[in-house]
């Protein structure tokens, strides 16, 4: 129903529609401030923070993720050659992220008193999330007994690994919360929406290869997979904010994302034989800059030149 409510809008309603939407979400956020008073966090109750946090997570991840999946139209319609290049920028989007939070963890382990057990959970987190993907897909794929590639599933690992992404997000913002600097919940919000709207088209990208388009359930299912996590990262960083706990989290989300870029790859093989295309090489790398430029751009300048002055 979904398609073919959108059959008849012109190409360029529906690449720049979305844009639209995220321009004007930023705009309301920016104008009402939500969240321009905290200093009653440190006497809230729990239900309070929890509740709070839970809003704030809804509004930094699961709002941009719906807003990005809205270009599924748009790449649905594209010729095999550039889905695939839309697959390979969204692979470029995931390794940026697995780099980032390589990052992080590298940060976090410097703060734990044993090296040893910083490098063992990591180890843990990476190693056995890839082993246990891996072997699953492996497993799903020979009992598939057919020649069938399934974009849905791997949307939805695509999906699972954004979301365990997304936790390390949300323990930014529980923490900033729990903390009453209201400056810096504000600014991570509006980053992580202009960040995370990435994600929907990201999950799409395998979806708009199928022949038939999946039930609405499917698409509201990998959002919830991919952008509910903020809250879940909420919670834990309003209240326990331990950075082994932070570094299991992008370890595990790191085994996954390896997972998913080898099955991207498996299945731009499957239709198109080669991967490394000019044009999918250079779509990775445009994906992987793009997220430079949100990540770095708005989150470490725009936040330091707010935040360092005060």
């Amino acid at each position: 129903m979904m398609q073919r409510s959108v059959d008849d809008l012109p190409r360029w309603i529906l690449a720049v529609g979305p844009v639209f939407v995220l321009i004007g979400a930023l705009v309301v956020l920016s104008v009402t401030a939500p969240f321009e008073d905290l200093s009653s966090a440190e006497t809230a109750s729990t239900v309070e923070i929890v509740w709070m946090v839970t809003i704030i997570g809804a509004i930094a991840g699961l709002a941009p993720v719906a807003i990005g999946m809205l270009w599924f139209p748009f790449i649905r319609d594209l010729d095999p050659r550039y889905l695939h290049a839309f697959m390979a920028l969204a692979a470029g989007v995931l390794a940026f992220i697995a780099v980032e939070m390589s990052k992080e963890i590298v940060a976090y382990g410097a703060t734990v008193a044993s090296p040893l057990t910083a490098g063992a959970v990591t180890i843990v987190g990476v190693g056995g999330t890839f082993v246990t993907m891996h072997v699953a897909s492996a497993w799903r794929q020979h009992e598939m007994a057919s020649r069938h590639k399934s974009g849905l599933h791997i949307a939805y690992l695509v999906a699972l690994a954004l979301g365990l992404h997304s936790i390390g997000e949300g323990l930014g913002i529980g923490v900033a919360y729990v903390q009453g600097d209201a400056t810096l919940v504000m600014l991570l919000v509006l980053a992580f929406v202009m960040h995370n709207v990435m994600e929907g088209p990201t999950i799409v990208a395998a979806v708009a290869r199928e022949t038939e388009t999946p039930p609405l359930r499917h698409f509201a299912a990998m959002g919830i997979i991919a952008g509910a996590p903020v809250i879940l990262g909420g919670w834990v960083g309003s209240f326990a904010n331990a950075p082994l706990v932070a570094m299991l989290f992008y370890a595990i989300a790191i085994g996954a994302i390896v997972q998913v870029l080898l099955e991207v790859a498996e299945l731009i093989r499957f239709d198109a034989e080669a991967v490394l295309s000019r044009t999918n090489t250079a779509t990775f790398v445009g994906g992987f800059v793009l997220m430079f430029v949100l990540e770095d751009v708005l989150v470490d300048v725009v936040l330091e030149g707010w935040l360092v002055p005060v």
